[in-house]
């Protein structure tokens, strides 16, 4: 770093004015995501609708951020980081205040899917901004504010339930949607104020924008996600021909990106990232481990083990509370390859105790199961955040993040069908027990492609 890069550096780089925004704004995805499964039967008592309807504003929001979580990292390699994350925020104003005042489940639909585009951009443009800060500061690798990323999304899923009931309970539904105005304002302020302006970017045509956003490989990334991710959430009667389709979509896409002089996702250096690929797997089995469990050992408490609805959440606690101190932990001290193999064979532990599990179980049994889930939430969690963030170089990490969230949505809704194939119509000791054994099966999946990596950094910029 040269005097007078030092000289002009901030004290503190990455004090809270620049950072609190970017947390802030990169919650709202996923509380989002939490919030809204309160509602649902509320809305669809005053929608006139049945659950299954009603349940496709999940879907609707699930599907469009595991689209524009790349393609706004892309936006913003063009506009800047700060405009395309501020212009996120605005879209996710406009997404709230067409759900609070929406006069049909129509709007419903648009409200979800622009609040799934507007919080898709904070994300991948954090981790660019927060890249950028530390580049410009010859501050390294920041592992702690990584950290903070991980944890701010474990709070946000440890508060999203609760949070959604309460906003429920005492306004009504529509404040599901009107929570996102003056939280938008805030954000939207704060990041005027503490996080510096873009660089005066280049003057150029409306077609030259056009052509380096690359539509046609967003065209294409989109049909392909959009036709895996609905073949992956209906397991129990698949569509093989959208399996088909995927194929055809994701050859076609890779084939256009191969040419493209401004490519939505460079496929070459992916193919020569060997490290960031496996980055990616690592983040959907461990995200496809931790949902199976988040969203199914629940369903065996109450339907299995017969523990109501408050205990249930009481035993799933461990889980969170886990995860965020262990982030802390590991963020603290940048370890990353250990964390993973621990991680691992969290997961293994978890599942080992899934096995024993019956309905007839103490309660404690289960709590010793979702803390392992927790212990390898926690541990995995940044590993694998802070091991992209060293693999890419700055001018790709925001669409390498939206990426990273995407496979992470994989994950997720890969988890639906999987705890639907176990279960079936009712939440059994048997099923149970199958989802415990893929849940081990993924932590050893896990431990052994840790151990066999040998590119995998012991810390966080051990490998820039």
């Amino acid at each position: 770093m040269s005097n007078a890069t030092a000289s002009t550096a901030p004290p503190k780089p990455f004090g809270w004015r620049f950072t609190a925004p970017l947390l802030l704004g990169s919650t709202l995805n996923p509380i989002n995501s939490a919030t809204l499964a309160t509602g649902l039967v509320s809305i669809g008592v005053d929608m006139r609708l049945g659950p299954g309807p009603a349940a496709t504003l999940i879907s609707v929001l699930y599907l469009c951020s595991a689209i524009m979580q790349p393609t706004m990292g892309k936006i913003s390699t063009l506009l800047g980081a700060r405009r395309t994350f501020l212009a996120g925020i605005v879209i996710l104003f406009v997404g709230g205040a067409v759900g609070t005042f929406a006069p049909s489940f129509g709007f419903l639909l648009l409200s979800r899917a622009l609040i799934g585009v507007g919080t898709s951009a904070a994300y991948p443009t954090a981790m660019a901004l927060v890249r950028r800060r530390a580049d410009a500061t010859g501050f390294g690798v920041p592992s702690r504010v990584l950290g903070n990323f991980s944890i701010a999304a474990q709070v946000s899923a440890v508060i999203g339930l609760p949070l959604g009931g309460i906003l429920v309970g005492v306004w009504g539904w529509r404040a599901l949607f009107a929570i996102n105005l003056p939280v938008a304002v805030i954000t939207f302020v704060f990041t005027m104020l503490g996080v510096p302006r873009d660089a005066p970017r280049e003057r150029q045509g409306g077609r030259g924008i056009l052509t380096a956003l690359d539509l046609p490989g967003i065209v294409l990334f989109a049909g392909a996600i959009v036709s895996l991710l609905v073949f992956l959430g209906d397991l129990k009667s698949p569509l093989w021909w959208l399996l088909a389709v995927f194929v055809v979509l994701l050859a076609a896409l890779v084939l256009w990106e191969r040419r493209a002089k401004s490519p939505m996702i460079d496929v070459r250096m992916l193919a020569r990232n060997s490290p960031l690929q496996r980055t990616y797997l690592r983040q959907t089995l461990a995200a496809l481990g931790m949902y199976t469990m988040m969203y199914g050992a629940p369903q065996f408490l109450e339907d299995g083990m017969h523990l109501d609805a408050a205990t249930a959440g009481l035993v799933m606690l461990p889980m969170s509370a886990a995860s965020i101190v262990l982030a802390r932990v590991v963020s603290s001290r940048g370890w990353v390859r250990w964390p993973l193999v621990t991680g691992g064979f969290a997961l293994i532990g978890a599942g080992a105790v899934g096995l024993f599990l019956t309905g007839e179980s103490s309660w404690l049994i289960a709590v010793g199961m979702t803390l392992l889930v927790g212990v390898a939430n926690g541990f995995t969690g940044f590993a694998n955040q802070a091991s992209l963030y060293t693999q890419t170089h700055a001018d790709e990490i925001a669409v390498a993040s939206g990426l990273y969230r995407t496979f992470a949505y994989i994950g997720a809704i890969f988890s639906s069908s999987l705890i639907g194939l176990a279960f079936g119509a009712k939440a059994t000791d048997a099923g149970f027990h199958t989802m415990a054994w893929v849940v081990g099966g993924l932590g050893v999946a896990l431990v052994l492609m840790t151990l066999l990596d040998r590119r995998i950094p012991k810390i966080a910029g051990e490998a820039r």
